[in-house]
């Protein structure tokens, strides 16, 4: 039998997110009420497909980077979504699509063929991120994207979006380059600034890159030995940046369940190595502005680590009885969520590791993402009415203090009562006693005058 707790879930405070599973459904998920809402499934995109799984996606509102606005759209507040997903049985062909994030309407749909035509067969897409920032020169009305694939090709392009979903997309400035020589690569991630990205896999270390020359400038090198001699092969599952304006640090788990920690200005192996629990590493997430970060593994363990240290803070209550694939940290709200092979949303408080709500969406799930936008829009109006219920309650509080005082009686203590007690049983004991005794005095000088 599983490994099973059981944990009360208060709730969670108002938030979006959307889910990718196995079958290609992309279902949204909302949390609504100011004093911790149950979070359900509002609505539901798609037909389930086994041959469509969503591998990849990528979501952004242009509402924390105002200045560095990519795309200006009418049906949404500059938001965006774009999903990677298989496209058949046969060949792992893979779909680039742009969605409506509102609806999930398709706007674009573009193939992943290389500009000779080649169809990368048995090529799946593992990376996919959409710019905030207009790298190339195009058109107000289009979109920058980088793919990257198992066999190393990743690729730039700049998508136009056109208002007929029907009609063939223009790609422009298609750049295209491989980051592997041999091996898979599994994992990639781009940094906060977007001009860098890195890159790694099995077989393949993990690389840093400068997207604006398409060059590479850091590789990093296998530990040593250990004391017996062993050595452990490459093989990195997930990657991320530890800071928005540093690139230079990042941290790495492997499938030999370890998480390394790397500066590319100080060497070019691991700063810090430790090992986490005895299953490969599924996730890694960043704390913001903060040196933890979030873990998850292919057993279901969630847990928070200072990386400075490598200790371990904690691990998240609840168990999770399936392996954890995405973990998404809430931009604004102290909220995390994960999901994985056990088809569970969970949303956890990263202050006190607790359980906030669990959701149960049926199918394998990929990855999600969170909707800071709606999260920002509820949490302004629910503060606002938590000032005033405060206030309330305050008033409230004084108004019956004061009608309740006069009214209060001072009680004795639990000693002075009980000594009242025992000083009246004695005093009807010695009553009781003088009574027999004078009756059996009297019933004496009867019996001596008769």
């Amino acid at each position: 039998m599983p490994r099973t707790s059981r944990v009360e879930c208060p709730g969670c405070p108002p938030v979006r997110a959307l889910t990718f599973d196995a079958l290609g459904l992309i279902k949204v998920i909302e949390a609504r009420g100011e004093q911790g809402g149950v979070p359900k499934v509002v609505e539901r995109w798609g037909e389930p497909d086994a041959s469509k799984c969503v591998v990849a996606a990528s979501f952004h509102d242009n509402k924390h980077d105002p200045q560095d606005l990519v795309i200006s759209f009418e049906f949404t507040d500059d938001e965006l979504l774009v999903v990677a997903r298989k496209s058949g049985f046969v060949c792992a062909i893979m779909q680039i699509e742009v969605l409506n994030p509102l609806n999930g309407d398709p706007c674009v749909s573009v193939s992943n063929v290389g500009n000779a035509g080649v169809r990368p067969e048995d090529d799946g897409i593992v990376g996919l991120h959409l710019f905030r920032r207009h790298r190339l020169e195009s058109a107000s009305r289009s979109c920058t994207l980088l793919a990257c694939t198992t066999k190393g090709n990743a690729s730039l392009r700049s998508v136009e979006v056109t208002d007929l979903p029907a009609e063939s997309p223009s790609i422009d400035s298609l750049k295209s380059w491989n980051v592997s020589g041999s091996g898979s690569v599994l994992c990639s991630k781009v940094d906060g600034s977007e001009k860098y990205a890195l890159f790694g896999g099995k077989g393949v270390e993990v690389n840093l890159w400068d997207l604006d020359q398409c060059t590479k400038i850091w590789t990093a090198k296998p530990p040593a030995k250990n004391s017996l001699g062993i050595f452990t092969p490459t093989w990195f599952t997930s990657a991320t940046f530890l800071s928005i304006d540093d690139h230079r640090k990042f941290v790495a788990g492997t499938n030999s369940h370890q998480v390394r920690l790397y500066d590319t200005s100080a060497q070019r192996r691991p700063v810090m190595s430790f090992d986490f629990r005895d299953t490969p590493i599924k996730a890694v997430a960043e704390e913001p502005e903060s040196y933890n970060i979030y873990i998850g593994n292919g057993s279901g363990d969630l847990a928070s680590i200072d990386i400075r240290t490598g200790k371990l803070l904690g691990c998240f209550v609840g168990k999770c009885s399936g392996s954890i694939r995405s973990i998404a940290r809430h931009p604004t709200l102290p909220v995390i969520a994960s999901c994985g092979l056990d088809s569970y949303l969970r949303f956890w408080d990263i202050k006190t590791r607790q359980l906030l709500s669990a959701v149960f969406l049926k199918q394998h799930l990929t990855e999600v993402v969170f909707d800071s936008t709606f999260a920002d829009k509820e949490v302004s109006h629910a503060g606002a009415d938590s000032v005033v219920q405060e206030e309330q309650n305050v008033n409230e509080i004084q108004g019956d203090e004061t009608e309740t005082l006069p009214v209060k009686r001072k009680k004795m203590p639990k000693g002075k009562d009980e000594s009242k007690k025992t000083s009246k049983e004695n005093e009807e004991n010695k009553k009781l006693k003088s009574k027999k005794k004078s009756k059996r005095v009297k019933a004496e000088g009867d019996d001596n005058a008769s």
